[in-house]
Formats: C-alpha cells, structure tokens, sequence
C-alpha cells in the first residue's frame, strides 16, 4: 500500500474558445484518480500557459500539458492520468 501524499496541483491558463483562463473541467480525471487511492489534492492556479504539475514534498514529480488530459472524466481510462498517479506514488 502506498503512503499518502499532499499532492499541490499547479495548473495554469488555457485557451478554449479564444478565451484564455484558469479552468479545472481537464483536471477533474486526475483530481478523481488521486483521490481514489487516497491521496490529497490541492489547487493552486499558476501563471504558466498550458501547464500542470503535481508537487510533493516540495518536488515536481510529474508535468504535462493541459489540454494533453481528457476533458472530464473520472481518470480510469486516461493514460496520462495513470501516469500522474504513478509518478505520486514513486515519489513516497
């Protein structure tokens, strides 16, 4: 069983409709496979176009691009998700 971690989820703007802004509709496949295996999330908008990273204890362990996550969902089908959780849990 892995050990929980605070997971800090950074994540900044993103164009969608010509409208550039902080959105979290992307975020909620990893939010939702993070809190499935019991980890905590907290958000924190950055000013970094296109970008997330999941921190813990004070260290990047994964980044992508916003728009490379799955719109919606609950994670289980998308393979960067499974990728971020992985990375949390190498990280403890």
């Amino acid at each position: 069983m892995p050990k929980i971690a605070r997971v800090t989820l950074c994540h900044g703007p993103y164009e969608s409709n010509g409208v550039v802004a902080h959105r979290r509709f992307r975020l909620q496949g990893i939010l939702a496979a993070l809190t499935a295996r019991g980890h905590q999330c907290v958000l924190e908008d950055t000013r970094e176009w296109n970008t997330v990273e999941l921190v813990v204890n004070g260290e990047v362990v994964f980044s992508c691009n916003t728009k490379q996550l799955e719109f919606g969902g609950d994670g289980k089908l998308d393979p960067v998700c499974q990728e971020a959780v992985t990375a949390v849990e190498n990280a403890n």
